[in-house]
C-alpha cells in the first residue's frame, strides 16, 4: 500500500490518530466536574456555571513554555517529565495573583509524530494538571517536517483561572515590614538552561557523566521536574494574610521579586537564610560563572516567594511545613532603596 501524498511529505495522519488514542486516558484523569465532552473535538468546553458562586469573578490567564529544557529531554530520550514542567510554568505564574487554575491547553510541535513519545509528553502534562487541580481541556499536536528535525519537538501551553476581584494579590497590597517567605525549589526548574547547556559544552561534560557533588548523572539532575506550588499557594492565601507572591523564573530572585514591589519600597533578601542545592554551585564552578550572573539567571533554590503580613509569617511557615513544602523567612520589605537587594553570604557546607 503506497503512502498518501501527505505522508510522503512527512505528515502521518494515522500516527496522529494513534497519539490521540494513547493520550485519552491521561487527559481523562485530569477532568474536573465542569468539563463537558471528551477529547477529539475542535474545542474544549468548561461549564462556567460555577462562577455564579463568586461575588465578582475575574478570569486570569497565563501562557508559557519550558524553553531549552526540552533539549535535555530529547538528548536523554526521556519525555514523561517535561509536561510537568510546562504545567508548573503556567499555573505557578497564574496563582501568584491568587487565581485558582481551572484548565490547561497545550501545544506540541514536532518534526515527526511518534505516538508513544507524544503520549509520554501528554502524560506528564496530565500529571502536572492533577498536581495543580486543573483540567487538561484540550490541545494541539502539529507535525512540522522540514522545520524541525524528526526527533525534535517543542511544548507550550496556556492556563485560565479565576479569582475574586477583591482578593487579587499584588504590589498594591504590599507594605513596609512585610515578611518574605521563600519556598524551596526542586532544582533548576525550567529557566537558565541555555546557560547550563553552554557551561556543559564548554567544560566537555556529557549528560550521562556522574557528578560527585550531585551524586547522579548531570542529565538526571537537569530533568528534575519543576515544583508545582499552585495548591500550596492557594491554601496559604486562604489561611493567612498574603499580600503578594512572586514566581521565581527567568531573571532570578531579585528581578522577579521587584515585579510585586510598589514604587517607593524595596526588599532585602538574606542569603544567609538558605543554602542553594549543589547544582547551582556546580554550574558556577564548571563554567566559571560569577555569582552575579548566576543570581540573575537561575532561581538559586527559591522557586516562589510569598509576601505576607509580619504576624502571618509563623503561621505561613507552619502551614507550608504541613504541606511538605520547604519554606523559611528570607527577608523583608523596607523603605530603603527601590528594588530587591541580596545581602550576606550563603552558609558553607
Amino acid at each position: 500500500m503506497s503512502k498518501s501524498a501527505y505522508a510522503a511529505a512527512g505528515v502521518d495522519i494515522e500516527a496522529g490518530e494513534r497519539a490521540v488514542a494513547l493520550m485519552k486516558d491521561s487527559v481523562a484523569r485530569t477532568h474536573r466536574s465542569e468539563v463537558l465532552g471528551g477529547l477529539g473535538g475542535f474545542a474544549g468546553f468548561f461549564d462556567a456555571a460555577g462562577l455564579k458562586g463568586y461575588d465578582h469573578p475575574v478570569l486570569a490567564t497565563s501562557t508559557d513554555g519550558v524553553g531549552t529544557k526540552v533539549a535535555i529531554a530529547q538528548a536523554l530520550d526521556v519525555h514523561d517529565t517535561i509536561g510537568i514542567d510546562l504545567v508548573a510554568m503556567l499555573v505557578d505564574d497564574l496563582v501568584v495573583c491568587g487565581a485558582e487554575p481551572l484548565f490547561v491547553t497545550d501545544y506540541i510541535a514536532c518534526g515527526s509524530l511518534d505516538p508513544e513519545r507524544i503520549a509520554a509528553i501528554v502524560d506528564g502534562i496530565a500529571t502536572g494538571c492533577e498536581e495543580a487541580g486543573a483540567a487538561l481541556l484540550g490541545g494541539e499536536t502539529a507535525e512540522h517536517p522540514g522545520l524541525l528535525e524528526p526527533d525534535e519537538y517543542d511544548v507550550a501551553g496556556a492556563t485560565t483561572g479565576v479569582v475574586e476581584r477583591d482578593k487579587i494579590l499584588g504590589a498594591g497590597r504590599v507594605r513596609p515590614g512585610d515578611v518574605l517567605v521563600a519556598m524551596g525549589a526542586s532544582g533548576l526548574h525550567s529557566n537558565g538552561y541555555s546557560l547550563v547547556r553552554h557551561v556543559l559544552d564548554g567544560a566537555g561534560i556529557g549528560l550521562e557523566q556522574v557528578i560527585p557533588e550531585l551524586g547522579k548523572p548531570v542529565g538526571e539532575e537537569l530533568l528534575v521536574p519543576t515544583r508545582i506550588y499552585a495548591k500550596d499557594c492557594l491554601a496559604l492565601a486562604g489561611a493567612v494574610e498574603v499580600h503578594a507572591m512572586s514566581h521565581i523564573t527567568g531573571g532570578g530572585l531579585a528581578n522577579n521579586l521587584v515585579r510585586v514591589l510598589p514604587g517607593g519600597l524595596g526588599a532585602v533578601v538574606e542569603r544567609s537564610s538558605w543554602s542553594p542545592a549543589p547544582i547551582f554551585g556546580f554550574v558556577g564552578e564548571a563554567g566559571q560563572v560569577t555569582r552575579e550572573d548566576l543570581e540573575a539567571t537561575l532561581n538559586m533554590g527559591v522557586g516562589m516567594v510569598a509576601v505576607v503580613a509580619p504576624e502571618a509569617a509563623d503561621p505561613a511557615l507552619a502551614l507550608l511545613a504541613e504541606r511538605g513544602v520547604p519554606a523559611w523567612v528570607c527577608g523583608r520589605v523596607d523603605n530603603g532603596a527601590e528594588g530587591a537587594r541580596l545581602v550576606g553570604e550563603h552558609p558553607v557546607g
